[in-house]
């Protein structure tokens, strides 16, 4: 049987450097894309019209930026771009899409995938965390980038992690008053990492210098901070938005914390986030096998040196994998483009695959480093009470949840969710998943890592209910029933809207 061109999910790092070693040796690739241009959220590119300079937009990584962006712009007569398509649904033949302008929903068969899908933040809920004004960093950072806005004028930034310290700096650059950084971990944490991160000096001095000038221009850095609650103001729920924060210092990985009073921040918005979590939901769909990764305390697709997934022709790239960072994104992807030609029985250059290996151990090194140096809150899901709602879909509390492990003996994700509703929701999870099972591990006493993962589940994303029916297979290959059950299932809701 003749090979399909392979498919790309994904033109951030990974993607776009997959798609080139591709090129290079003699494939045409299909780039499926969620965004109108290339670059992933680390470099996304502004829409048409909005003009500011790569130093401003990206500052230390404009160089890298710009090379990602000009090196996919050269592949244009190369490769089968298609931007501002998502793939909703993965089977073992066939990928659903949908073109996110037009609504055309459309299917596309495939032999050959490499994942490069991307991270989103990890959310752990504060009382409060549903009010207007409030996002998570990865989404304060997408408005700055993508068309320079900011969330507010008078900005907290909380959590912990680098992307919290990058994007203060990009804030206070920006012009944004940065009210204060609270961050969870510790000085004592990053001094007990130094060891395991001095192998990359570059990253670890651009990381100290982001907080060297947060401190140098009197932004406040909090540590050991715990964030208490956000309070909102407003005539009613429709005007309502972020008016303060409130925490306190507190020590939330120690036996017996240190707790000081409670302090109030007047601001006008919020971001906040505990480092970022890989989006797996497509890897899962695809059959992917998983494993428990302690040092991302997260559910992770299983893959070799080269990329390879446990399902032959699947192969995964960039922090859709597990997190590690920009730089390895592009060092994974071409990796995983490398071991596709191989597989395919294309000739490359072994050596090149070898140092691509080597580099990405020492990332690897490095990244848990990281996690040293920025740890998950363990006390939080202790500290959280029954009335913080968790899922902010179905306005699940973590009572519930709690009372579901209880009173039904739900010691596993997807027990909770039948239970519960936790997951049912317009983000499937996404959000709501990291933080469910963190409650649940706590209210079991047992180890997160037994409570599981839920399953993924189609549509990935949300589609709305005007999404038009499928057209045709884009390879000359047969729908499968699963493919053709969803199309009916569109079919009557489109019939049933059409009556209303």
């Amino acid at each position: 049987m003749s090979k399909l061109s392979p498919i790309i999910v994904g033109a951030g790092p990974a993607g776009v450097r997959a798609a080139q070693t591709l090129v290079a040796h003699g494939l045409r690739p299909i780039v499926l894309d969620e965004a109108p241009r290339a670059g992933g959220q680390i470099y996304r590119q502004p829409p048409p019209g909005f003009y500011r300079s790569k130093k401003k937009l990206y500052g230390f990584e404009a160089g890298r930026a710009d090379s990602v962006h000009q090196d996919f712009a050269a592949l244009a007569q190369q490769i089968d771009y298609r931007p501002q398509t998502l793939v909703w649904n993965a089977q073992p033949d066939v990928l659903d899409i949908m073109n996110t302008t037009t609504l055309a929903a459309d299917n596309i068969a495939w032999q050959d995938i490499i994942v490069a899908t991307g991270a989103t933040d990890r959310v752990l809920p504060v009382p409060g965390w549903t009010t207007p004004g409030v996002y998570t960093l990865g989404g304060a950072q997408v408005a700055l980038k993508f068309q320079g806005c900011a969330i507010g004028r008078r900005v907290v930034l909380a959590g912990t992690g680098p992307l919290l310290y990058l994007v203060a700096y990009q804030y206070a650059k920006a012009g944004v008053q940065v009210m204060a950084v609270l961050d969870s971990s510790s000085l004592s944490d990053r001094i007990a990492a130094l060891p395991d991160m001095l192998g990359q000096p570059a990253l670890l001095m651009k990381g100290m210098y982001y907080m060297a000038w947060l401190m140098a221009h009197r932004i406040p850095l909090k540590t050991h901070a715990r964030l208490l609650r956000v309070e909102g103001e407003g005539q009613n729920k429709h005007d309502e938005h972020v008016r303060a924060v409130v925490w306190r210092r507190e020590s939330m990985t120690a036996a017996e914390p240190a707790i000081g009073p409670e302090q109030t921040i007047e601001c006008d918005a919020l971001g906040f986030g505990y480092a970022l979590r890989s989006e797996t939901q497509l890897a899962d769909l695809l059959g992917c096998r998983f494993g428990f990764d302690a040092v991302q305390r997260a559910h992770l697709p299983e893959r070799d040196k080269a990329g390879r997934s446990s399902v032959p022709g699947v192969y995964l790239a960039g922090d859709g994998a597990g997190i590690m960072g920009a730089d390895a994104a592009e060092l994974a992807g071409e990796r995983a483009a490398l071991a596709l030609l191989q597989d395919r029985g294309v000739q490359i250059d072994t050596a090149r695959a070898d140092k691509l290996e080597q580099r990405l151990a020492r990332i690897g090194a490095f990244r848990k480093g990281l996690e040293r140096a920025f740890p998950f809150p363990h006390k939080w899901a202790e500290l959280a009470d029954d009335k913080l709602i968790v899922c902010r879909c179905e306005q699940i509390s973590a009572g519930e949840l709690r009372q579901a492990a209880r009173d039904n003996h739900a010691q596993e994700m997807n027990r909770l969710k039948a239970l519960t509703r936790i997951g049912m929701g317009r983000c499937q999870g996404r959000m709501c998943s990291s933080a469910a099972g963190e409650i649940l591990a706590q209210a079991c006493s047992i180890p997160v890592a037994q409570v599981g993962r839920l399953r993924g589940q189609a549509p990935i994303k949300p589609v709305p209910i005007g999404m038009h029916a499928l057209k045709s297979a884009s390879a000359p290959v047969s729908a499968s029933p699963s493919t053709q059950q969803t199309a009916s299932v569109f079919h009557v809701a489109l019939a049933a809207g059409e009556d209303e």
